[in-house]
């Protein structure tokens, strides 16, 4: 169950800088398609919410594969 917490961890580091360049690239291409102030606005919130969440997601990847998460 250990290995398959390490596993989980690397998955969760890669994870976090893959769906934080999907929605860099997603925002400048609908930004680029609609350059209207609320299309900025949107994506400004989602870039605000989201992008912690994913550095979030990669420091709980980095706990998992050093094995933080192996005591009971």
């Amino acid at each position: 169950m250990n290995q398959l917490k390490k596993y989980a961890g690397i998955i969760w580091i890669l994870l976090g800088p893959i769906s934080m360049y999907y929605l860099v690239q997603t925002a400048a291409t609908q930004i680029i398609a609609k350059p209207g102030i609320d299309t900025k606005i949107q994506w400004a919130v989602f870039g605000i919410v989201f992008l912690p969440i994913a550095l979030g997601l990669m420091i709980f990847g980095y706990y998992a594969l050093k094995g933080e998460y192996d005591k009971i």
